[in-house]
């Protein structure tokens, strides 16, 4: 999936990300890319970037909270402390950040 390289702006209250979720395709995707830049450190095998939530994606969120610090309890959901992981992994990502990705995740108040 491509996505815009516009400008995203802040989405107040992103929801979170996860089984049983209204899941939005984009932040799925957003998701599965922002993971797989901790999983190539980590030496796993990136997970599909196909938009899909579904069991490898659920578990590679939860292998992320497991193993980095400051995003909560091991879920494998992504709520605000896990979007905000995930944005601040790689500052290298352009996606990251306060990249296109930063609309689509949940992160906390003040981010």
């Amino acid at each position: 999936m491509s996505l815009s390289t516009a400008p995203a702006s802040a989405v107040v209250g992103a929801p979170y990300i996860g089984d049983g979720r209204s899941n939005n395709a984009r932040a799925v995707w957003c998701v599965q890319h922002l993971v797989n830049d901790y999983r190539r450190r980590a030496g796993s095998p990136a997970i599909a970037e196909d938009s899909v939530w579904g069991k490898q994606t659920r578990s590679a969120v939860y292998d992320f909270q497991a193993n980095t610090d400051n995003t909560g309890s091991p879920d494998g959901v992504v709520g605000p402390l896990t979007g905000r992981g995930l944005l601040n992994y790689d500052a290298t990502d352009t996606y990251a950040g306060h990249g296109s990705c930063f609309g689509y995740l949940p992160t906390p108040s003040g981010y």
